[in-house]
């Protein structure tokens, strides 16, 4: 196809695949190979090899000269050297005398994303430009606590390309994007506005039937459910239904498919009916078994987990599901530091308060009043009387900010980088078209084959902000 578009370009010569193009950069000519710019195909030189018509191909340089054949930028020549590097190597370098901004900008025009910098001028170039403190990602410990957007691209696009070998893969496909992705087409947007709602009437129904102005009573007496309710329970139910077993049906890997931790919500939000179902039938053949009407009831209470189903349509419920989920060792940091303040501060007052007030008079009483003070919720329904006791809450309180705001910093900087990736992540997939299908690339490694797809979503993610290092390992790996 290279040669066919170059040869109309050029006044129908025939070319080859090898042949390659003369450019002009502020003065610094050079000629490359159009193999070498192929292997980037998102990128400014390489979107010149498919230019059909001269308004094309001004669109994406400066100026043409037909005699010549040679395309002019009008770009700083210092910096083309670095690009035109890039290209051979794969690989971004960014010397310490550079402008990061001048930079920045001129590798954004040419097409070529961040992630290209190699990561020994990485975490160099992001603190330069973002001019402020950064945490080292670098750590080992750390480097499982971070997952990168970059691999779940490489895992969305494993799970796609398994369509192709089965059964009717293409409409599969296009069924589970619609499914998975909210957003992806009009389609999928009324899907997950319709699930949203029901999910909402479900909940609201459930508060609803708590209320005494909506309890109905039988001729026993006994409290019967509304029948409306019943009837908006009954279509919620259908509807979680059809959506877990349309999801089931068309998912990629069924062995796998309750991996995912929204799919084990999606279960978990309509077991309890049908376990309260089943537990009705048992006790009607058996009066005997009437105790587990008990656990009937209990099941009927576990309806509020279908609120956990908007994290499928939420951005910022995933992300917190996964700050959550990675940020294990600051969460047991907040625990340590509130174990031991709790332990000190009810011992103190126990101490000072024991003979003065008949609430503090045990020191698994205080420990209740330590929690709510450090903590600062302060309910009020303890209180130290002394004055010693009173410097004791002051103290416990001022520890409690302090021993709260700490770990939690770390916690908000984490979600902060979870949302902002899961964003770009959204806009990466919605841009995604498997029309015509994921052709296998002979003699070529799977993860570098994956790797190649992705590059061409790669202007999806010019605003990712610093990678991590999976990130610079996937990096290296894609070269």
């Amino acid at each position: 196809m290279t040669g066919q578009v170059l040869g109309e370009l050029h006044g129908g010569a025939s070319m080859d695949d090898n042949a390659g193009i003369r450019i002009n950069v502020g003065g610094f000519k050079k000629r490359l190979q159009s193999d070498t710019l192929s292997r980037f195909p998102e990128t400014r030189l390489a979107r010149l090899l498919h230019c059909r018509s001269k308004e094309s191909i001004l669109e994406l340089c400066d100026d043409y000269d037909d005699a010549e054949k040679e395309f002019y930028f009008d770009r700083n020549p210092a910096l083309f050297p670095y690009v035109l590097n890039f290209y051979h190597t794969g690989r971004l370098h960014v010397m310490a005398e550079l402008c990061i901004f001048s930079f920045s900008q001129e590798i954004e025009y040419w097409g070529i994303n961040e992630f290209f910098i190699d990561s020994c001028c990485s975490s160099t170039y992001h603190c330069r430009k973002m001019d402020q403190d950064r945490e080292d990602w670098d750590d080992k410990s750390d480097e499982g606590s971070t997952t990168s957007s970059f691999d779940e691209l490489l895992e969305f696009y494993s799970d796609a390309s398994k369509f192709d070998k089965q059964l009717l893969g293409s409409l599969r496909r296009r069924v589970w994007l619609m499914l998975d992705n909210p957003g992806y087409s009009v389609a999928s947007r009324i899907i997950s506005i319709l699930s949203i709602l029901v999910v909402l009437g479900s909940i609201a129904t459930m508060c609803m039937n708590s209320m005494i102005e909506f309890s109905l009573m039988d001729s026993e007496g006994q409290p019967v459910e509304d029948p409306r309710f019943e009837i908006v329970e009954h279509f919620g139910i259908g509807w979680f239904t059809l959506e877990l077993v349309a999801r089931f049906a068309v998912a990629p890997d069924l062995l796998h498919f309750f991996e995912h931790p929204l799919n084990v919500i999606d279960l978990v939000s309509i077991l309890p009916f049908y376990l309260t179902l089943l537990i009705n039938l048992v006790v009607e053949s058996s009066p005997a078994l009437a105790n587990l009407g008990r656990v009937a009831q209990v099941l009927r209470l576990m309806r509020i987990f279908r609120i956990l189903k908007l994290a499928r349509h939420s951005t910022g419920l995933r992300s917190l599901g996964a700050t959550l989920r990675n940020s294990y060792k600051e969460v047991g940091l907040l625990l340590l530091y509130l174990a031991v303040g709790v332990s000190f501060f009810s011992v103190i007052a126990y101490t000072v308060e024991k003979e003065d007030n008949e609430d503090l008079t045990t020191i698994p009483a205080c420990w209740w009043w330590a929690t709510v003070s450090m903590t600062t919720v302060g309910y009020g329904d303890v209180v130290p009387v002394s004055i010693v006791g009173k410097l004791t809450a002051s103290a416990c309180i001022l520890a409690g900010i302090l021993v709260v705001v700490l770990p939690i910093t770390l916690i908000f900087n984490k979600f902060s980088l979870f949302y902002k990736r899961q964003k770009q992540l959204e806009i990466a997939m919605r841009s995604c078209d498997f029309d015509e299908g994921i052709k296998e690339v002979p003699s070529v490694n799977l993860r570098n084959y994956y790797a190649h797809k992705v590059k061409s979503l790669m202007a999806s993610l010019s605003n990712m902000s610093r990678s991590s290092p999976s990130e610079h390992s996937l990096t290296e790996s894609i070269h």
